[in-house]
Formats: structure tokens, sequence, C-alpha cells
């Protein structure tokens, strides 16, 4: 099935965030490459795709695994949390309706 993963930054984060960035993306790849990624992205705290210093608020993360503690589980190894980069992530199933 399909889990959201919607991701909320602490404030003033982004240094830390920009650090994080490559483990993080590779195990989005990693994802990609099974198969498994519907979507993935940072939330702009302006509306720019490149927000510069002003940064990010959070993010989102749409893809599959077997089951919502398989999705809590991959959340929680993800650099973004252990870094302390996220404040707070929440996990809901998704059903993808469009495009069909």
């Amino acid at each position: 099935m399909w889990y959201a993963i919607l991701s909320e930054d602490h404030p003033n984060s982004l240094e830390n965030r920009l650090a994080a960035r490559p483990a993080h993306a590779q195990r989005l790849q990693d994802l990609q490459s099974q198969g498994r990624l519907l979507l993935a992205g940072p939330h702009p705290m302006i509306e720019s795709e490149d927000p510069g210093a002003a940064g990010f608020s959070g993010s989102l993360v749409v893809a599959e695994f077997d089951s919502l503690a398989s999705a809590q589980s991959w959340a929680n190894d993800d650099p973004y949390v252990t870094e302390g980069i996220y404040a707070k992530v929440v996990i809901k199933p998704f059903k993808q309706t469009f495009p069909n």
C-alpha cells in the first residue's frame, strides 16, 4: 500500500538539512530504484523553486510499504529524523486516485 509521510522541519534547520541531504536523497533513490516511490519533495517556505535562505518547512514522501509499521520504521531511520531536522512526522495510508 502507498503511505504519505508528511514531515515538518524544526525552525532554522536549513544548514543541518543541507548537510544531511545526500544521505536522505540516497534513501529516496533506493525506493525509486525498487519501484516503490510515487513522489517526494520539500515544502519551500516561500513561493519559489529555490527558496534560498528561507529554507523549507518540511517534506512529503509518498511511497509503497508492506505496512504502516514498515513505513514508520523507514521514516524513523531517515537522516532528517536522526539528525534532528524534522520536528514532526505523520504517516498515513494513501490511496492514489488521480492520475489513473
